[in-house]
């Protein structure tokens, strides 16, 4: 019988395993004097980690969600961890047209979660 852990646990897992995946697809951008070979490898060695994060999530997540709230809800961490990371670690300024652009599709996700009208 699903809990209030089984239905939290996946959002703090996945909120975790999006900030290794924004780093390994993201943080190379800072360091362009490295070889691509480099980049890619030490990419994939940042990813395992949010794998060993995501799927348990997903696992955990489906006793309590369906898989389109999991992807919608996953959608909608995956832009808000990428907000702050390009803000405070590329330096990139966050626009109202970003804003409302993460906005509708966070809009989208919430009529996964809602239902039929």
């Amino acid at each position: 019988m699903p809990t209030a852990w089984t239905a939290i646990a996946p959002i703090l897992m996945l909120i975790a395993s999006n900030v290794f995946m924004t780093f390994a697809w993201y943080g190379q951008l800072k360091v362009e004097h490295r070889p691509m070979w480099i980049l890619i490898a030490s990419s994939w060695g940042i990813a395992f980690f949010e794998y060993c994060l995501a799927v348990p999530a997903n696992r955990i997540g489906r006793q309590v969600y369906d898989p389109a709230m999991l992807k919608a809800m996953q959608e909608v961490i995956t832009l808000a961890v990428f907000a702050v990371f390009s803000v405070t670690y590329l330096g990139e300024r966050f626009t109202w047209n970003h804003a409302l652009g993460f906005a509708l599709i966070a809009a989208g996700a919430a009529f996964v979660f809602k239902g039929p009208f």
